[in-house]
């Protein structure tokens, strides 16, 4: 038996992966063992063959930024002429027209804006509330909280329990990128460490807020960095299990690819192989995470229905708008009736969930959808 095929067996007889054993799978070429073993634990969490979707619309409130990431095409800088921050008429509409066509997310998010106050944001969840109280706002990275920290001068907690308390239902992954210091120096210096964005996840759930974690892959990191971002995670997720925090925690995670196009770091796309790798590997070492999304917006929907046999039980979200990943020419659209498509070719069945994984409909054979869910931003 090799070392990789060791490693494997002791994941599916329930034992968890220590550094060595991650950084060994990251550093094989054995991707349809690891794809099998991901796929067997996956199936442990979920033994029905249904694969959810949420219908959402990320919302890029405003592009102004001063942490300045060399891997990000989206920003402008502070004074920049093509800055913006959309007026709340133009945020409202969005939302209604996502209602509109039975979306229950929104993902809002924009930079880490100096010159806008904290009470912009509550002000705004507040009347998101207001006129759409069924909407879950699953809205603004840990960059942007901590932001909204300096600028407000509250501790953290105080910021987070504010947010919660305005209408912020829970806390997406985005600016984990990779969860050790020395990538995230030579990235993106102004960003602050991996510990600084953990705290804003494991504050959000000591206060009962779920989240999600991400990792982007690509940066030239070492195996040693990709691993360590992955037992940072469960540790954090261990910690609040471990507590009885009414926060479930971290509710999924998400691995992406860095797409390098129109930024600053010049560095090869990771290959669909390394993506499905790396997938496959997230879900053999993060035992305390059920839910693990598909990111077609980066890799396409191809490679998307490949995930259903790599470990994840998740299409992700509709995007029925996008601007960051696309900003970096990754355009790639799906309507519902394509996401439909791709889950039956699987052999899996389709259904809508809500933010919380909860389910919502059923798509059985016969059933599809009358409408075309993507528009035009």
């Amino acid at each position: 038996m090799s070392q990789v095929d060791r490693i494997l067996d002791k994941a599916l007889k329930g034992e968890r992966l220590g550094l060595e054993e991650i950084v060994t799978l990251f550093e094989s070429d054995e991707i349809e063992k690891m794809g099998a073993a991901a796929d067997a634990i996956m199936k442990r969490f979920h033994p029905e063959p249904i694969v959810t979707f949420v219908v959402g619309r990320n919302i890029n409130y405003s592009n102004i930024c001063d942490t300045y990431c060399r891997f990000c095409a989206f920003y402008r800088p502070p004074g920049s002429p093509e800055g913006y921050v959309l007026p709340n008429e133009t945020i409202f509409r969005k939302i209604q027209e996502t209602v509109d066509v039975g979306g229950t997310e929104i993902l809002m998010q924009g930079g880490t804006h100096p010159d806008l106050p904290f009470s912009y944001y509550l002000d705004l969840l507040r009347e998101i509330k207001k006129r759409f109280p069924g909407i879950t706002m699953h809205s603004f990275s840990p960059a942007e909280i901590r932001k909204m920290q300096q600028v407000s001068g509250l501790p953290l907690e105080e910021v987070i329990r504010q947010l919660r308390d305005a209408g912020l239902d829970s806390i997406p992954g985005g600016g984990a990128e990779i969860l050790d210091d020395r990538t995230r120096l030579r990235i993106s210096r102004l960003k602050g460490s991996w510990t600084e964005w953990m705290e804003v996840m494991k504050t959000a759930h000591r206060l009962g807020m779920n989240t999600t974690a991400t990792m982007v892959i690509g940066f030239g990191e070492s195996m040693e960095e990709r691993a360590l971002h992955l037992l940072r995670v469960r540790e954090a997720q261990d910690e609040c299990i471990r507590n009885g925090y009414k926060s479930e925690g971290f509710l999924a995670f998400i691995p992406w690819t860095f797409q390098p196009d129109n930024t600053r770091l010049k560095r090869e796309k990771a290959s669909p192989e390394e993506y499905l790798k790396t997938l496959a590997i997230s879900r053999i070492a993060l035992d305390n995470i059920k839910n693990f999304q598909a990111s077609w917006v980066t890799m396409g929907p191809e490679i998307g229905k490949l995930t259903l046999r790599f470990g994840a039980n998740d299409f992700g979200s509709t995007m029925i708008e996008e601007n960051v990943v696309s900003a970096a020419g990754t355009t790639h659209k799906v309507n519902i009736a394509l996401i439909l498509d791709l889950i039956r070719q699987t052999g899996k069945i389709p259904a809508q969930r809500n933010t919380r994984y909860e389910i919502l409909k059923v798509f059985r054979e016969s059933e599809g959808v009358t409408r075309d869910f993507v528009m035009q931003n």
